[in-house]
């Protein structure tokens, strides 16, 4: 034993021992520091105004529709427009043959000339019979006779006035006009088709697009709900209901319209409502029969609490709950009721106040009563605290 002490490698080895020891004992001398607190970034919440956001299903329909049909019977001579076209209220589109229109329009003119001389003679003899009636120089029956002849031909001047009148309006509805300005559709009827008056079928169709309607349909139940709301007096205020659209593509649509009345049914087939919006469209862009999608605010409610959706977990129950920076900087969860998201938030009905800072940064780090370092949300992350002191002390 003592000669291997005696020699080299085992001294070596005894001092690297030694030496071991010693650099053990001395760095266990400190105890080592506690991890830092996590860092949390929160918001301060604050009450404030929020329109209360809805998106229904809607479909375009056009502001007037005129369906043009013949009011007298013939063959179409000619057609005064362009399909597609924008026409004009007043504007020729059909022109009717008004040859037997016009030639009753004579016979009811040459009625009424014979019927005023019929009345001229009646008159004069009436005229006459009078006074030799006073005089009993005819019979009292023969100016009876007379002066009724000269009335039965004044009516007689009024009807064929009046079948002069009917005569001359059938020969202007040869001339088929535009009822309203609007953009019309194809014509159904070419020159030298036969139509008559009262036909089911129109010629054609004009509807007047700008501006245009939007008929959004809304759930019965939701509205009942809305109504409810704001007779409740809860804080909840009507809104001035301008409404966006977003169009069959997905883009939207760059004018603004305004809710202008709903109906006062529902219907009792799907349980909705429907409320008529009106919108400018001066470039034609919406037409008739479109789906779109309506965005607008029925109501507003005064003392409304936004809060990130990144900042609200759920249990499985459904549950909605934030952690907020409680006393002494310790996290707490506190339980809310957050039903409605607008935009990117959650709107808070009850569970928090104004005041209250939520966590909606780092809570994957945050457990329940830890201490955190809160920092405003969106800050450049702070230094670890201890870091310094822990690195001088390695070693």
């Amino acid at each position: 034993m003592t000669a291997n002490r005696d020699r080299p490698d085992a001294r070596l080895a005894l001092l690297l021992t030694g030496a071991a020891a010693l650099s053990l004992s001395a760095c266990g001398g400190k105890k080592p520091q506690p991890p830092s607190p996590p860092e949390a970034g929160y918001i301060v919440v604050q009450a404030k105004a929020v329109p209360l956001m809805v998106e229904l299903p809607g479909r375009t329909a056009a502001y007037e529709t005129s369906e043009v049909r013949p009011q007298v019977s013939g063959l179409i001579r000619e057609r005064s427009f362009t399909e597609g076209a924008i026409v004009h209220q007043g504007q020729t589109l059909y022109q009717i043959d008004p040859s037997l229109y016009r030639a009753a329009v004579n016979q009811a003119q040459a009625n009424l000339e014979a019927a005023q001389a019929t009345r001229q003679a009646a008159t004069v003899k009436a005229d006459r019979y009078k006074p030799l009636a006073q005089m009993q120089a005819v019979a009292q029956q023969d100016y009876t006779d007379a002066l009724a002849a000269a009335r039965q031909a004044t009516a007689s001047v009024a009807q064929n006035s009046a079948a002069l009148e009917t005569a001359r309006i059938n020969l202007r509805f040869t001339r088929v006009p535009a009822p309203i300005t609007g953009r019309i559709g194809r014509s159904l009827f070419t020159t030298g088709a036969l139509v008559t008056s009262g036909q089911a079928q129109p010629l054609t169709t004009i509807q007047r697009l700008d501006p245009i309607y939007v008929d959004i349909q809304q759930s019965s139940a939701d509205l009942l709900q809305l109504r409810q709301s704001l007779a409740s007096h809860s804080g909840v205020v009507a809104s001035s209901a301008v409404v966006r659209l977003k169009l069959e593509n997905g883009s939207d649509y760059p004018q603004a319209g305004k809710v202008e009345f709903a109906e006062e049914m529902a219907d009792p087939a799907t349980g909705s409502v429907t409320l008529r919006a009106r919108f400018p469209n001066p470039d034609g862009l919406l037409l008739p029969g479109m789906y779109v999608r309506a965005r607008f605010s029925q109501a507003t409610t005064q003392n409304g609490i936004l809060v990130p959706q990144s900042g609200v977990s759920r249990d499985p129950q459904g549950r909605a709950s934030v952690m907020l920076v409680g006393p002494d900087n310790k996290a707490a969860v506190r339980t809310i009721t957050a039903e409605q998201t607008v935009g990117p938030d959650w709107l808070v009905t009850s569970g928090l106040k104004p005041g209250d800072k939520v966590i909606i940064e780092g809570l994957g780090k945050v457990k329940p009563g830890q201490p955190v370092r809160p920092v405003p949300a969106g800050s450049r992350p702070l230094p670890a605290g201890g870091g310094k002191g822990a690195g001088s002390d390695a070693g």
